[in-house]
C-alpha cells in the first residue's frame, strides 16, 4: 500500500493505493480519512483489483477549498471523475461509507458511464424530499438535530477542535457496535441525534476506557494527527450544503440508479434509530432497480468496514464476481 498526492483537474488529492486490475474506488465519510479503508485496500489488491482510497475534499492531505459552498455532492462527484482521469482509468466500481456512500450513490446516478457498479455502507439511497432538509430536521428551544448543530462554526467546529483526540474517541465509540443496540426511542447516547443547545454534542457521550478492538492505537494516532492538521471544517462543510444539494439534485429527481448495487448496514448503526429509516431501506429497489443485496451485519455499528473488515470485503468481492 502506497501513499501519493495526485493533481487532478479539480483538486490535489491524497490517496492510498495497492494492486493491479479493475479499479475500485473507496470513499470515506465523517469523521474519517482514506485510512478507514486500509483493510479493504489490502484485501482487494490481493484479489486482483486496483484499490484506491482518497482523502475526500477537505480531509487529510487533500486540498480544502475555502468557501463552504464548494463542498456539494456535485463537487465531490466531479473530484471522483477527475481522479479517474488522473489515474488513467475510464471506469471504476465506487464504494462509499457514510458521506462517502451518499457521494457514491450520486456518482452512480450522474455518471453510470464512469461508475459501473456501486456499493454503499450505512447510508441507503434516498429520494428527494418535498422540502429542503433544514425544514425537516427537528429542533426546539432546548435541542436541535445534529445536522443543524453542524451548521454554525461556533458550534461543532469549535467544540470538536478543542481536543481532537477526545472528540474522535467519543464519536467513534458512541457510533460503534460496542456502544450497544440502536433502537428507536432507546436511551443509548447517539452522536448523530439530538444535541442539547446549552452543552453541545460531546458532553452527552461517554468517554471509553479504551479504544475499540477494531481501532489499534497507531491507527487512531494517525487519525488524530490528520484532524489536528486539517481541522473539522472541511468535513462539516458537507453538512452545510444539505439544502444546496437538495436544490441542485432536482436536475436528476426521479431518475433511477441503473448500475448494479449492493447495500450494507450494521445492526447497531446509529442511523437505524432515525424514524422511517427501515422503510427507506426496504423501499430502495424502487430507486435502485438492480440492487443485488441489502445486508444487515449482526452486532456491527456505524464504522462497518473497520468493525467487520473481513465480512465487508468478502461481501463486496462476491458482489463484484456477479457483475
Amino acid at each position: 500500500m502506497k501513499d501519493a498526492v495526485i493533481s487532478t483537474a479539480t483538486i490535489r488529492m491524497s490517496i492510498i493505493e495497492a494492486g493491479q486490475g479493475p479499479l475500485v474506488l473507496f470513499c470515506h465519510g465523517f469523521p474519517e480519512t482514506k485510512y478507514a479503508w486500509r483493510h479493504q485496500i489490502e484485501a482487494f489488491a490481493r484479489a486482483g483489483y486496483r484499490a484506491v482510497a482518497p482523502d475526500m475534499r477537505g480531509y487529510g492531505k487533500t486540498e480544502a477549498p475555502e468557501r463552504p459552498d464548494q463542498y456539494t455532492v456535485f463537487h465531490a462527484v466531479g473530484d471522483l471523475v477527475a481522479l479517474l482521469d488522473a489515474l488513467g482509468e475510464q471506469r471504476a466500481i465506487v464504494v462509499g461509507h457514510d458521506w462517502g456512500a451518499t457521494i457514491a450513490w450520486q456518482a452512480a446516478l450522474m455518471r453510470p458511464d464512469r461508475f459501473r457498479a456501486v456499493v454503499a455502507l450505512s447510508v441507503p439511497m434516498m429520494g428527494l424530499p418535498p422540502v429542503s432538509p433544514s425544514r425537516i430536521f427537528p429542533q426546539d428551544n432546548k435541542n436541535l438535530f445534529y445536522t443543524l448543530y453542524f451548521q454554525d462554526p461556533n458550534g461543532a467546529e469549535a467544540e470538536f477542535g478543542r481536543d481532537v483526540a477526545l472528540t474522535l474517541r467519543k464519536l467513534l465509540f458512541a457510533a460503534s457496535g460496542e456502544a450497544g443496540p440502536r433502537l428507536p426511542g432507546d436511551s443509548t447516547p447517539n452522536p448523530f441525534g439530538m444535541v442539547l443547545r446549552s452543552t453541545g454534542l460531546l458532553k452527552s457521550l461517554p468517554e471509553p476506557a479504551a479504544l475499540p478492538d477494531w481501532l489499534p492505537g497507531l491507527d487512531f494516532d494517525r487519525l488524530v494527527h490528520d484532524f489536528e492538521a486539517s481541522g473539522f471544517r472541511g468535513g462539516l462543510n458537507y453538512y452545510r450544503n444539505l439544502d444546496r444539494n437538495w436544490e441542485l439534485q432536482h436536475v436528476s429527481a426521479g431518475l433511477p440508479i441503473t448500475v448494479p448495487a449492493l447495500f450494507m448496514i450494521g445492526e447497531r448503526d446509529t442511523g437505524l434509530s432515525i424514524p422511517g429509516m427501515g422503510q427507506i431501506i426496504a423501499g430502495m429497489p424502487t430507486l435502485v432497480p438492480d440492487l443485488r443485496g441489502s445486508h444487515i451485519i449482526s452486532e456491527a455499528g456505524h464504522w462497518l468496514q473497520q468493525e467487520r473488515p473481513k465480512e465487508v470485503s468478502a461481501a463486496i468481492l462476491r458482489f463484484l464476481e456477479s457483475i
